[in-house]
């Protein structure tokens, strides 16, 4: 690299994902003069192009679609119905331009001066390689390279008929049969796409549940809706490798007859993103997970270089990325923000939605915490009659000397959105009676959470 060619920053961000650029723009608002590189033509990161916001429009379209053909009926609606995926496809890729351009945008509004290639640690310095090459310096560098499907051991991955996650957002046809391996979020989220559009549906799952580390009566509710659907589960199913043949493919299963595909998603988690970033040169330590090792202001063990997102512990979640940038850009400008992991919700878009923050029922078992449960179904809410959807429930975890809530755990209608509500009052520590006490509009689906709460005394109103 030649002498010169270079400039300097206050901050330099490599990665463009959730986590880096919302870390770009809090730092320019907060006067910082910010760097941020990234490799992809796009901005926006692994969420906006090709996973959280892609996987949502699909999500909707698909949702929309089961609507017309079973659901209309039901609200004196007759339609005839007809699946046109390849406008589907394009409205997704509109989608996700329109993300990708906003987040373009808000680079130049706030003065981000983005760099396009791969960055890389050197000599207290990034190196940013690609059309033009350029040496970054900055007095702090923050690695947000966020993180990448994880392998499955004897499953090579070929893009067309075993895919990941990426490529099943962009079938050009419905596969008739679709084998899911792994029944976490990104699984089940696109097994339902495709099952919704018509596939048949297997989820192979090595653990004896699904969404692990979900509360597990909420997780086994939603096994149950998901199976009506017609989604199949193969549970305590190891997986050992995957023949493809003319017509597609073989899942190869321990102990079992394999299984036939047209498509096999491989889905079984995630893992951070360190390769390339030239991190065991620097000296930038990683923990035995392959995660970047930091204090709890993001510091690495390399001065000036810090590391958020998915490449660190905690939930890898595009909300919590985002947090720890502005947290990262807080602290370094004098503020001691502080992210706190175990109020970070997350989400599976299935039909019904789940969603969870806090601890679960196993969790406060196993830690012997002492604690009373409330549980309200949406079959008992008007809206969710008026809506026609009524399944599932929420479910309230208070301690039982405090009353302190210490879980919420949710599936049903924008189960999602009613979230919010409970990591709102946890955040503030709420008791359950605080929430019981507390005026919600009638009729709406976050009665629901309300009368989850008067269920912790005993004292649900409509059940």
């Amino acid at each position: 690299m030649a002498k010169g060619n270079g400039k300097r920053h206050d901050v330099v961000i490599v990665g463009a994902g959730p986590g880096g650029y919302v870390a770009a723009i809090r730092a320019a608002q907060l006067g910082f003069d910010v760097g941020l590189v990234e490799k992809e033509p796009a901005l926006g990161g692994t969420c906006v192009r090709v996973g959280c916001i892609p996987s949502k429009a699909l999500l909707e379209s698909s949702h929309n679609f089961a609507e017309a053909r079973n659901g209309f009926a039901d609200h004196g609606v007759i339609a005839q119905v007809e699946l046109d995926l390849a406008a589907m496809q394009a409205r997704r890729e509109k989608v996700v331009k329109q993300n990708t351009d906003g987040v373009a945008y808000l680079m130049k509004k706030n003065g981000v001066s983005v760099y396009r290639g791969a960055g890389k640690l050197r000599e207290g310095r990034v190196e940013v390689s690609g059309d033009e090459p350029v040496v970054l310096e900055a007095q702090h560098v923050v690695l947000a390279t966020g993180s990448v499907v994880t392998e499955l051991k004897g499953v090579k991955v070929d893009g067309e008929t075993v895919v990941t996650s990426t490529e099943a957002l962009t079938f050009d046809e419905v596969p008739e049969r679709l084998v899911v391996i792994g029944a976490g979020y990104i699984g089940l989220e696109l097994g339902s796409v495709w099952a919704r559009l018509g596939s048949k549906v297997t989820v192979l799952e090595y653990l004896d549940r699904i969404l692990p580390g979900m509360d597990k009566e909420t997780a086994n509710e939603a096994q149950k809706a998901l199976k009506k659907q017609g989604i199949e589960f193969r549970l305590g199913a190891r997986v050992t490798g995957v023949e493809v043949t003319k017509s597609g493919a073989k899942v190869q299963v321990d102990g079992a007859d394999p299984v036939a595909a047209d498509k096999v998603l491989v889905a079984v988690g995630r893992k951070p993103n360190t390769e390339g970033l030239g991190l065991q040169e620097a000296g930038v330590e990683l923990d035995e997970r392959g995660r970047v090792k930091v204090d709890e202001g993001f510091a690495t063990t390399v001065p000036g270089v810090y590391a958020i997102g998915d490449l660190i512990h905690g939930p890898m979640l595009a909300h919590k990325a985002e947090d720890d940038g502005v947290a990262l850009m807080e602290r370094l400008k004098g503020t001691p923000t502080q992210v706190h992991y175990h109020l970070v919700p997350g989400v599976a878009y299935t039909e019904p939605e789940v969603a969870t923050v806090g601890a679960t029922e196993e969790q406060l078992k196993e830690d012997a915490t002492p604690y009373r449960k409330g549980v309200f179904p949406f079959s008992a809410n008007g809206r969710a009659r008026a809506l026609g959807h009524t399944e599932g429930k929420v479910k309230i975890l208070a301690h039982a000397e405090t009353d302190r809530i210490l879980g919420v755990h949710a599936i049903g209608p924008r189960a999602g959105e009613l979230i919010a509500e409970a990591v709102i009052a946890m955040t503030f520590g709420a008791s359950s009676e605080d929430l019981a006490r507390t005026t919600f509009a009638h009729p709406t689906l976050s009665e629901v959470v309300k009368e989850a709460a008067l269920a912790v005394d005993g004292r649900a109103l409509h059940s």
